[in-house]
């Protein structure tokens, strides 16, 4: 088989593009596991994408606060590129606190192939795995609007999968979200190929 046969064959895993939405408090493992699923989904030959919540704010959001209006203007801007990326063949994994039920909703909506993961770990797990000392500074009141803390985070109600990070390894985690993805059609076995 050629190198061009055998690029075509690993990317006829991806059935087309979709979203992973991963929501969830600050330090709960959003970031780490996407870092994970990304590394997985590219060594299948995979083009993905993945959109930073602390990233986002610094290159695209640059500027809006943490009020409820900025905070969904911030997920609506996420919702839209990964929309973009997602329609063009793309695999998309955010990694965005989202703490709001309604946005997450609406995004879903405009995006279509939305699989949402709901990132869990408790606020005391949180606060401990804090290296930038941002619970700190919210719990003594230097930040205000802080979510779990002074701003309210909506578990979801039906998410397609929950992680609990307090419970599994990274790895175990990654695996549950790849079999996730094979289960509702977003990505095809290599024997389906």
């Amino acid at each position: 088989m050629t190198q061009a046969e055998q690029v075509i064959e690993k990317r006829s895993t991806l059935a087309r593009g979709f979203t992973l939405w991963f929501t969830g408090l600050s330090g709960a493992g959003k970031s780490t596991l996407a870092v994970a699923v990304s590394e997985e989904l590219r060594g299948r030959g995979i083009s993905v994408e993945v959109l930073d919540g602390d990233e986002v704010r610094q290159n695209l959001s640059k500027g809006l606060g943490f009020s409820r209006e900025d905070r969904d203007t911030n997920i609506r801007r996420i919702g839209y590129v990964a929309k973009l990326l997602a329609r063009n063949g793309v695999a998309v994994i955010t990694a965005a606190i989202s703490p709001f039920r309604a946005i997450r909703d609406e995004v879903r909506q405009e995006i279509g192939a939305f699989v949402e993961v709901y990132v869990k770990a408790s606020l005391d797990e949180c606060i401990r795995r804090d290296t930038k000392g941002l619970y700190a500074r919210a719990l003594a009141g230097e930040i205000p609007q802080f979510t779990g803390v002074s701003d309210p985070y909506e578990e979801p109600l039906s998410p397609e999968l929950v992680i609990d990070t307090e419970r599994e390894t990274v790895s175990e985690s990654a695996a549950r979200v790849i079999d996730c993805l094979l289960e509702l059609g977003h990505l095809r076995s290599a024997s389906d190929a």
